[in-house]
C-alpha cells in the first residue's frame, strides 16, 4: 500500500471535523491557572468594581523544554464604567472575547506574550475547535497539512511500519507546524522557521537522539584561561574563507556533538599551526574516550582531555564515524595530530570574536531551542524560550558579521547538510542569545 493511502482515513476525518491535528475541547482544567493570570493582567490598575470577569476559556498548551506555552481563546464580561470619572480610559462593557497567549517557565514567573481581545464574531479571534464542524478554512488547513507531510516524506525520504505509525507521525507533524509558527512569532531575527527533517519526531525524541543534556548537569573540567587578544576585532570574520573549517558532517542519532565540535576546533587549531586540513575521527572519541558518555552526552572539556592522553587523533578516513559506541581500536601509530593543551574562552562577546579572528574556530555549547525547526536566516530566539541555563547542544563557532544590519555569529552544526543552511546556524550576536557564550574553548597546538 502506497504511503498516501494510509494517509487517506486522517484526511477524511480532518475534512469532516473529527478530532484530528485541531485544538481540543476546552474543559481542560489545565488551562484554569494560565487563564485566571492572564486575567490579573488585563485587570491589573483597575478597582474591584471595574474588573473584568472570566466567563469561559478554552484553548491549548504546547510543551516546550523550558515549561508550557498555553494560547486561549477566553470569552470574558466587562462591567459597565458607570459615572463617566469611573474609568480612566472609555471601554466597551459586554461581552468581549480575548486571545490571550500564556508562557508558564519552570524557574520563573508566568509571562503574558500576547493580548488580543474584541467583539464575539470579530474575524481576527475566529478559532475552530473541538467536534463542531470546522470552518472552509480549516479544511483548506487540512488540505494544506496533507501536502506538506507528503513534501516531507518525500524530501527526507521517510516511511514508517504502518498505517497507525504514519498516523501518529503526522500527528506529530502538526503539533511541529504550530510550534515552529509560535517560534517564529516570538523570533526578533531574520530566521525563518517551519519544516526540518525532525518535524515528525516529539521534542523528547529529539532531544534523547540529537541533544546533549550533560552540558547542563555536569561542570566538567577546570580549564586555564586563553591567552589574551591583541585586538580589536575585525568587523568580520569567517574561517571558511581561510581554509580552515572541512566540510558539515552528521553526528547521526547519537548525543555526540561535543565530538564534533572539538574535533572541529582541533581541525582549525591543526591546520592554522601545521598548514594541513585534515577531517578527524569523531569515532575515536565517542569509542575510546573514558570520562564521557558517547551517545549519551559529554563534555568538550572532558574531550581536551581524552586526545592528549590517548597521544592524539587519528583521521575520519582511518578511524570512521559509525554513529554508536563501539570498541576502542585507537591506534598510536595512526594518530595525525596532537593537542598540547585546552584553554577556557571570555564570555565578553566581543573579546570572544577577537579572540576567534586571531586564533580560529572555537567549540562553543548553546540551547539549542530554536534548532529543530530552524530553515535559514539570523535567530533571535525569544529569550525566555532560550535560557542560556539550559545549554544543551555543542557546536563550532567558524566566524561573525552582519545580515541586513543583524549582526551574528557563524556555526558550524553538525546534523548534515541538508539542515539548516547546508548544515550552519545563523545566531544574533551581542546579547548572548541561547547562551551562545556560556562555554567557549579551544584546544591549544604548540
Amino acid at each position: 500500500m502506497e504511503v498516501w493511502q494510509l494517509l487517506l482515513p486522517t484526511l477524511w476525518s480532518l475534512l469532516r471535523g473529527g478530532e484530528g491535528w485541531r485544538l481540543p475541547p476546552a474543559s481542560d482544567p489545565a488551562l484554569e491557572a494560565p487563564a485566571r493570570f492572564a486575567m490579573e493582567v488585563y485587570n491589573r490598575g483597575r478597582d474591584l468594581g471595574a474588573a473584568a470577569e472570566l466567563l469561559s476559556v478554552r484553548g491549548r498548551g504546547l510543551k516546550m523544554a523550558q515549561g508550557q506555552l498555553y494560547s486561549l481563546e477566553v470569552t470574558l464580561q466587562e462591567p459597565p464604567c458607570g459615572p463617566p470619572t469611573a474609568c480612566e480610559d472609555a471601554r466597551p462593557s459586554g461581552t468581549l472575547l480575548c486571545h490571550f497567549e500564556v508562557l508558564d517557565q519552570m524557574w520563573a514567573k508566568q509571562t503574558l506574550l500576547k493580548q488580543d481581545c474584541g467583539r464575539p464574531g470579530d474575524q481576527r479571534l475566529h478559532w475552530t475547535s473541538g467536534r463542531q464542524a470546522p470552518a472552509p478554512a480549516a479544511q483548506e488547513d487540512s488540505v494544506q497539512l496533507i501536502s506538506l507531510f507528503k513534501d516531507f516524506l518525500t524530501t527526507y525520504n521517510k516511511s514508517y511500519a504502518n498505517a497507525t505509525e504514519t498516523q501518529r507521525r503526522l500527528g506529530i507533524f502538526a503539533r511541529n507546524l504550530e510550534l515552529a509558527r509560535k517560534v517564529q512569532e516570538l523570533d526578533r531575527g531574520s530566521a525563518e522557521y517551519g519544516v526540518t527533517k525532525f518535524s515528525d519526531l516529539t521534542e523528547e525524541e529529539f532531544r534523547t537522539s540529537y541533544l546533549n543534556p550533560l552540558l547542563s548537569s555536569l561542570p566538567g573540567r577546570a580549564l586555564r584561561p586563553g591567552p589574551a587578544t591583541r585586538g580589536p576585532a575585525p568587523a568580520s570574520w569567517d574561517w571558511r574563507d581561510h581554509g580552515a573549517v572541512t566540510g558539515v558532517k552528521n553526528q547521526g542519532a547519537c548525543g555526540s556533538c561535543w565530538a564534533f565540535s572539538v574535533t572541529g576546533n582541533v581541525e582549525g587549531q591543526w591546520f592554522l599551526r601545521r598548514g594541513a586540513l585534515l577531517a578527524l575521527s569523531e569515532q575515536e572519541l565517542v569509542d575510546c574516550d573514558t570520562l564521557d558518555q558517547a551517545c549519551g552526552g559529554g563534555l568538550p572539556s572532558n574531550a581536551y582531555t581524552a586526545i592528549e592522553k590517548l597521544g592524539g587523533l587519528e583521521t575520519e578516513k582511518d578511524y570512521s564515524y559509525e554513529g554508536r559506541k563501539e570498541r576502542c581500536s585507537f591506534s598510536p601509530d595512526k594518530a595525525r595530530v596532537y593537542i598540547n593543551s585546552s584553554v577556557d574562552l571570555s564570555r565578553d562577546e566581543e573579546e570572544l570574536a577577537t579572540w576567534l579572528a586571531e586564533n580560529g574556530p572555537v567549540s562553543i555549547a548553546l540551547n539549542a531551542f530554536a534548532m529543530q525547526f530552524y530553515r535559514r536566516g539570523v535567530s533571535h530566539p525569544f529569550r525566555p524560550l532560550c535560557s542560556p541555563w539550559f545549554i544543551d547542544h555543542a557546536v563550532l563557532l567558524v566566524g561573525y558579521g552582519h545580515r541586513s544590519g543583524i549582526p551574528f555569529w557563524a556555526i558550524k552544526n553538525s546534523w548534515g547538510p541538508d539542515w539548516g543552511e547546508e548544515g550552519y546556524y545563523y545566531l544574533y550576536r551581542g546579547a548572548r542569545a541561547c547562551g551562545v557564550n556560556a562555554m567557549a574553548s579551544s584546544a591549544i597546538v604548540d
